[in-house]
């Protein structure tokens, strides 16, 4: 079950009952997809960053530093960042509050990608609808291949040294509770411990939450006015270009990835070759607008465009792979 779904219930019952907008119009489903994103956003936002600022008190960063960096086999917190991502079940917006806390909190940058990369590429949905639409070797490969891509994509803008390119308004946050902590987080008592934590993590969510409005907004304009038929006309064309229009007509649409394998499953049942069909829902789950205009607001654009650029790359060819497989 879905735990976000009372909130998609509240958002229909205001599109449909209190606004009465009609059902399955345009305006209906853009606005149910606005006021459901924004809260499901709000919600991961505040509760992570409160998460992590409660982190940040305890675990000084150096001490979360270490863990990831002194391992004992290359690449070993890579795998973890990405396995993390498969188990949370987030679309590209929704991993955005739990990037920016491994950030805020000190984890390598190249791994809080490869974390970024793999939450929406790899979910629950690759894990457990794969095999019931398109078979257990599918599974397999997407998931391997997805897991692939996330740690590789991590580990070249680790090596690019990108630091620099992160906004330092938001890394300021890293000190603030472990500089209290050491001087005075001793004597805090419960109710100032709650105070500091709650003006550490909302001071990352009034940052970032705007943009979460603007980008859902211009992601729901797109996913209730775009028509389905389009996609199947350019789509369903079996040429080796078809794979790259699939990422550019996906990464627009911005969609989970419960909601678009359905439309997936009916694109390879009309003809539309696997390859591209995957490679399309994987550019709509994994990049997005509203992603690009949140993520604009933590990095310079030139680490947003290598970010990009690698998760195209890697989704292209995805969807090479599968279509070679299969056809």
């Amino acid at each position: 079950m879905d735990i976000f779904s009372p909130l998609q219930t509240f958002a229909d019952k205001v599109t449909y009952l209190w606004l009465n907008i009609a059902q399955d119009s345009y305006l209906g489903n853009a606005s149910s997809f606005f006021i459901y994103d924004v809260l499901k956003i709000g919600i991961l936002l505040i509760f992570i960053n409160y998460l992590m600022a409660i982190t940040r008190f305890y675990f000084p960063m150096k001490k979360v530093r270490d863990v990831l960096t002194k391992r004992r086999w290359y690449g070993m917190d890579y795998l973890l960042a990405a396995l993390l991502g498969v188990v949370t079940p987030f679309c590209s917006c929704s991993s955005i509050p739990l990037f920016i806390g491994f950030l805020s909190a000190g984890i390598p940058m190249g791994v809080t990608f490869t974390f970024l990369i793999s939450s929406p590429l790899v979910n629950e949905s690759s894990l457990f609808l794969f095999p019931a639409l398109f078979g257990m070797k599918t599974t397999i490969v997407y998931n391997l291949v997805g897991i692939g891509v996330s740690i590789l994509g991590g580990i070249l803008i680790e090596k690019l040294k990108m630091e620099n390119y992160v906004e330092s308004s938001l890394l300021k946050f890293k000190n603030h509770s472990q500089v209290l902590m050491e001087n005075e987080g001793n004597e805090l008592k419960l109710g100032e411990k709650i105070k500091l934590w709650w003006v550490d993590g909302w001071g990352i969510t009034k940052k970032v939450y705007p943009y979460v409005i603007l980008g859902v907004a211009i992601g729901a304009i797109i996913h209730g006015y775009v028509p389905q038929s389009l996609l199947e006309q350019y789509l369903g064309m079996k040429t080796w270009w078809s794979v790259p229009a699939a990422v550019i007509l996906g990464v627009p649409l911005y969609a989970n990835s419960v909601s678009v394998i359905p439309v997936v499953e009916a694109f390879v049942g009309k003809g539309i070759p696997l390859g591209t069909a995957l490679a399309f829902m994987t550019a709509t789950v994994t990049l997005s607008i509203p992603e690009a205009l949140i993520l604009k607001k933590v990095m310079r654009w030139q680490l947003l465009a290598l970010f990009f650029g690698i998760t195209i790359v890697g989704i292209i060819l995805i969807g090479y792979l599968f279509n070679f497989l299969y056809l």
